[in-house]
């Protein structure tokens, strides 16, 4: 038998994340369409969702990540931006 955990998707309660406990798989409800089978089962089902809880804030970039995410948004190695940068310091 299939078990569905349920649990609000935000703070308003706008919508609510299934999740199928034997197969890990998560799909996202919306409560504002009551003809949705989905939220019809969920309805019938009498579960009270749990509680949403918002996601950790990520954790800051170090400034070397930053270099690298720069680099690799530009397609540039490190000797290429410091080759760039040497030419416009030079007068």
């Amino acid at each position: 038998m299939t078990t569905t955990t349920y649990r609000w998707s935000n703070e308003d309660h706008t919508g609510i994340i299934a999740t199928y406990t034997s197969t890990g798989q998560s799909i996202y409800i919306s409560t504002a369409d009551e003809d949705n089978g989905y939220y019809r089962e969920f309805i019938a089902s009498g579960i009270e969702p749990d509680e949403y809880v918002p996601p950790e804030p990520p954790t800051p970039e170090t400034t070397e990540q930053k270099v690298d995410r720069l680099l690799s948004d530009y397609d540039l190695t490190r000797e290429e931006m410091q080759a760039a940068l040497a030419v416009k310091t030079k007068k």
